[in-house]
């Protein structure tokens, strides 16, 4: 248990940066949730700003892949320019 609370602050900005693409890709939670075949319940409670949700790599995967970008772009900073976002 004490082990999840290490990564709290870790989560909460993936959780960001995953409303962050959403958004920018023009999805909702439900569009999204929908995409990828999970509830939407458990979409918001990842990007709830105080979530204590922890994701597993599985998740984040197909996350990015719904979103259609690079898994990386969860754990490296958010640039303007979006290289994480895959060209059409």
């Amino acid at each position: 248990m004490r082990r999840r609370k290490k990564f709290v602050e870790q989560y909460r900005e993936i959780g960001r940066k995953i409303a962050f693409y959403r958004n920018l890709r023009g999805l909702s939670q439900e569009d999204l949730a929908e995409k990828i075949e999970v509830s939407v319940s458990h979409i918001s409670k990842i990007e709830a700003p105080q979530a204590n949700t922890s994701l597993s790599l599985d998740m984040l995967y197909l996350i990015a892949e719904g979103l259609d970008i690079d898994i990386a772009a969860f754990f490296n900073p958010t640039e303007v320019t979006n290289p994480y976002m895959k060209k059409s």
